[in-house]
């Protein structure tokens, strides 16, 4: 955990301070559990238009859009899964504009255990490149495009999705739901919104 916080100060010291929150939640397999990653970074890609993308994996349930993320694999350091994810998800090249949040999420039965994982957001700017997914293994369906004023509804969205269990997940959609929402209303306020 020490080289994780130095590796954040480092990147803190570029490009701001992040809004800090500490969760609990219901674990479920996939990403929380999955033992090949210990984190993920959201992308929040500020497109020329000024909106910024959602996607929608194949599997997901209707409706379940969101700001799209990506694993940090053991070992590799946060800035590097950035640009790696950035890229094959949407295919553009960015500009790291802001480090918007470091989210810890701890399992809900123990509150004060260690961190199950972890969530760093950072805003990008397009600067280049075609929009394009080029990992078809990520399975995205499609794309939407929202102004950033609107996360808030997004969290509203994702954390209504109804309980029903999922082997794609390895869990519950509703505990997924109430997961993938905290990041978007956390960049939501982190925005300014």
């Amino acid at each position: 955990m020490a080289e994780l916080e130095a590796e954040i100060v480092q990147i803190a010291a570029r490009f701001g301070e992040p809004r800090r929150m500490d969760v609990a939640i219901r674990p479920f397999f996939d990403p929380v559990q999955n033992p090949d990653r210990f984190a993920e970074v959201c992308m929040v890609v500020r497109r020329r238009s000024g909106r910024v993308p959602l996607c929608i994996k194949t599997f997901y349930p209707r409706g379940a859009h969101r700001l799209p993320t990506g694993g940090i694999h053991r070992g590799e350091r946060i800035l590097d899964a950035l640009r790696r994810e950035t890229t094959e998800e949407t295919g553009l090249e960015t500009r790291i504009e802001r480090f918007l949040a470091w989210i810890t999420y701890r399992d809900v039965a123990d509150p004060d255990g260690p961190p199950l994982f972890h969530s760093f957001a950072f805003l990008l700017t397009e600067v280049g490149g075609t929009f394009k997914t080029s990992d078809e293994a990520e399975q995205i369906e499609s794309w939407i495009e929202i102004e950033p004023s609107a996360l808030n509804e997004v969290a509203e969205r994702l954390d209504t999705i109804a309980s029903a269990h999922s082997e794609d997940i390895g869990g519950d959609w509703a505990d997924w739901g109430h997961f993938r929402a905290i990041v978007h209303r956390v960049v939501h306020d982190a925005l300014g919104n």
